[in-house]
């Protein structure tokens, strides 16, 4: 279905249509007037923060509706029934208008509406439709429709989004074309107040285009050349806006809405009359004082009282509280290690802490008395509210050495290392760095790319996704220049950096992460709130698919993805896609945010936007599985002095990590069910001539010709997604027949696989001519590999020394081992 939720909020536009029944026969007199429509003209209004968000190329089409018109979730608006119509005006100024010109005979599907039994022609029902076309060429493909359904959002109809008449047309205008003067369509939506059904009135239509009103009854034609189309945002998408009320009445507005379509109330224990209660008199004060300032206070308390991230607020006229809460510092910041201690990160040079002796690493002990454990727990950060505890830690002991520079002084009892205990009293002076250096954006650059990709040193791919709100298009045209580059030189593995994405499109975020997988997967759905029944409703439609692309644009390396406190929303939904069957390994010293929710703004006197979650997202088994708890690393980084000390440095730490992560093959360790399968020896021949991979074609390590020249040990790494045939091979070459049998007379031969012996019998021998050498093959094809870690040895012992007409070969042990690792 088309109903787009940008980060977590409803952007749509999805499929309707048009089909009738068979009572009476209606013809209203418009019917009869003008020769029919050929260019359509509107307007769309828009209020929705995110309606504009990422958009790079915004359409408005000419939607067929043949997906409401069958009820079809699925159904696929066809690329030769889409009619791009001009936008008019700046689509990023509100409203904006268009002009479509109607083709003379479309393109779109038929349908026979009347329901009386008789097989006909039938009809083409169309929406005018808005659009964000993301993928491809400038027509929509299923991507971007969302997978398909029809438009419920920013179309010519109006759509439900009511429980028990879910994603059914009650309003609007259709453009409707009849291939001759002898089809019919419904009147009036009859008594069961749905279109296309056998209940419905009908009537007669003119050969050519209409445009059909059904918000008249009997519904109206009209056949004028140019009629005007307006599109519609649905009421819930639009901004819902408290800002002319007073505050006290604003905040009314806002608590109902909170008590009845805030996501998670039971998930988090939320008593919202007992907040009401407790905050309604400091809005009531505000309102007796006309004091705006004590209006944003209560504001914020409010939101900060409730235990999500996205929960959030325009904090525009508190912003000179934040600079006086925060101007005065100590000169050092805090972190705390992973065995419970709190020690400084960093020292500032020539500041209050470095002064009085304090060294980095310095445990922290207390602040003016306090053990420092109480004073991180009591300290409320501006950047609250936050889902995950684990992030709320961070960001509090960021913000306990943040003063008013009319604290004067702190008593700072610490411990340098190696020393004993000190009480040292340090001034609060006006200083930044060590707050910006406890920032996890600390260097992150505000130019940066949404998608930017390179290949490390080591020879692994990397990707840094910083946004899934920037522009969409950018954003596919590296991604997928990133995959395409990956497969093309056959980089072993890839490392996605998600540390530094505050989120946007989940439908992105989805969409993107499908590139690593081949086949389509539920990911999830979410639950929101119906005013019809005052309950949280999630239809089984609305699940969300990662739909992955073609073939050469899908990644099937080892992939690791790095995580950290700020993944967040969007974010967090790409990061746990890929921990769907296992896909990726998430990497990280901290799990994600843990917003794992829908949001929506809405407006509060003063000029205040304030975002609630109100849809809750669940797994494909209806599992509340992000909010409050994020993505977590299955392998977790220690934070020690240690790695506290390399990050202070410039050192990644997490990307070293990762690195190591993503170099052990997917199947290493796991032990198989049974060793893969030898070919006969027809099989095997016919593989060698066909020209199937030999096992060292799909090995990392490639030696020189000197490497095979001396006894020991060559090593092979082989890893496979999926189970292949492979060619074992061994081959010895000399200059004439004559030396190789000599040389044979020498040389015994040994062949295990997974620690037992392959007997020679089991292998083809083939001599021939190569390069000018003669050569001896022994070989065979191993295939059907169950996952997990295989071996297979090749080992040829000289038992003397061998010259084979050009060089001499000291005796000993010349072995080939080959790690094969099979994806489970």
């Amino acid at each position: 279905m088309k109903t787009r939720w940008i980060q977590i909020v409803v952007l749509s536009s999805m499929l309707l249509a048009a089909c009738a029944p068979g009572v009476a026969t209606d013809n209203p007199s418009a019917a009869a007037q003008g020769s029919g429509p050929t260019t359509v003209t509107g307007t769309v209004t828009y209020t929705n923060y995110f309606f504009t968000e990422g958009v790079a190329e915004p359409v408005v089409i000419l939607e067929d509706q043949g997906g409401f018109i069958d009820r079809d979730r699925k159904f696929l608006i066809p690329v030769e029934s889409q009619v791009i119509a001009e936008i008019t005006s700046d689509f990023y100024t509100s409203p904006f208008t268009y002009s479509l010109s109607l083709p003379e005979k479309p393109n779109g599907t038929l349908h026979d509406v009347d329901h009386d039994g008789r097989q006909e022609t039938g009809v083409m029902v169309f929406a005018v439709a808005y659009w964000t076309n993301t993928w491809g060429d400038p027509y929509l493909e299923r991507r971007d429709q969302f997978g398909g359904g029809w438009s419920s959002a920013y179309a010519s109809t109006k759509v439900s989004d009511d429980r028990d008449s879910y994603l059914e047309v009650y309003g609007g205008k259709y453009l409707v074309y009849a291939p001759d003067d002898q089809q019919q369509f419904p009147s009036g939506f009859g008594d069961d107040a749905k279109l296309f059904t056998d209940d419905d009135p009908i009537m007669d239509l003119p050969a050519g285009w209409s445009v059909v009103d059904l918000d008249q009854s009997p519904f109206k034609l009209d056949r004028s050349e140019s009629p005007t189309v307006e599109l519609f945002e649905p009421e819930s998408s639009a901004m819902v806006d408290f800002s002319k009320l007073s505050y006290t009445e604003a905040f009314d507005g806002m608590a109902t809405k909170f008590k009845n379509e805030y996501a998670f109330t039971e998930l988090k224990k939320i008593d919202w009359d007992a907040k009401i209660a407790e905050f309604r008199p400091r809005f009531e004060a505000a309102d007796k004082s006309k004091d705006s300032h004590a209006y944003a206070l209560a504001l914020r308390d409010f939101l900060w009282s409730i235990p999500d991230t996205h929960i959030g607020f325009d904090q525009t006229l508190l912003s000179g509280d934040f600079q006086t809460d925060t101007a005065g510092g100590l000169g050092f910041a805090m972190r705390e290690t992973d065995d419970g201690k709190i020690i400084a990160n960093f020292i500032l040079d020539g500041g209050p802490a470095a002064q009085a002796g304090m060294t980095w690493g310095a445990e922290i002990i207390s602040f003016d008395g306090v053990p420092v454990a109480d004073v991180v727990e009591a300290t409320v950060p501006w950047s609250s509210p936050f889902s995950n505890p684990e992030i709320k830690r961070l960001q509090q002991l960021r913000y306990a050495t943040r003063f008013k520079l009319d604290k004067g002084q702190v008593v700072v009892k610490f411990k340098n290392e190696g020393g004993s205990e000190q009480t040292e009293t340090l001034d609060v002076v006006d200083e930044f760095d060590s707050f910006s250096f406890a920032s996890f954006r600390r260097g992150e650059s505000p130019t940066a790319l949404p998608v930017e990709f390179d290949v490390l040193p080591s020879g692994y791919g990397y990707i840094k996704i910083s946004s899934f709100l920037d522009n969409d298009v950018l954003s596919i045209l590296v991604w997928e220049r990133a995959i395409k580059y990956f497969n093309d030189n056959e980089v072993p593995g890839v490392i996605l950096d998600m540390r530094n994405n505050s989120g946007g499109s989940g439908w992105l975020a989805d969409q993107m992460a499908a590139y690593f997988f081949d086949k389509e997967t539920v990911v999830g759905n979410t639950a929101r709130y119906n005013k019809g029944s005052g309950e949280f409703y999630m239809d089984p439609g609305d699940e969300t698919l990662m739909l992955p692309p073609r073939k050469e644009l899908q990644y099937h390396g080892p992939v690791v993805v790095m995580v950290g406190p700020n993944c967040a929303s969007a974010c967090e939904f790409f990061s746990y896609d890929m921990t769907i069957n296992d896909r990726a390994t998430i990497v990280g010293q901290y799990p994600s945010e843990g917003a794992g929710g829908s949001v929506e703004d809405f407006m509060m006197p003063e000029g205040i936007t304030v975002q609630i979650t109100i849809g809750r997202a669940v797994d494909a088994q209806g599992n509340i599985h992000l909010e409050g708890k994020g993505v977590v690393p299955d392998v977790r980084v220690p934070v020690t002095a240690d790695t506290l000390r390399r990050l202070a440095n410039g050192e990644d730490v997490i990307l070293e990590a990762a690195e190591k992560v993503v170099s052990e093959p997917q199947g290493a360790g796991v032990a198989p069910s049974g060793a893969p399968e030898i070919a006969s020896a027809a099989a095997a021949t016919s593989a060698l001539t066909s020209g199937t991979s030999f096992l060292e074609d799909k090995a990392r390590e490639k030696y020189e010709s000197a490497d095979f020249g001396v006894p020991g040990v060559l090593n092979y790494t082989v890893p496979l997604t999926e189970s292949e045939d492979l060619v074992w091979l061994y081959a010895w070459c000399a200059t004439t027949t004559d030396i190789l049998n000599k040389n044979f007379e020498s040389i015994n031969l040994k062949f295990t696989l997974d620690g037992k012996d392959v007997p020679l019998d089991k292998f083809n021998t083939e001599d021939l001519e190569n390069g000018g050498q003669q050569c001896r093959l022994f070989y065979t094809v191993l295939g059907n590999w169950p996952g997990g870690e295989h071996h297979v040895v090749t080992t040829a012992t000289f038992k003397a020394s061998i010259n084979d007409g050009s060089a001499d070969y000291e005796p000993g042990d010349y072995t080939l081992d080959y790690g094969v690792f099979v994806k489970p």
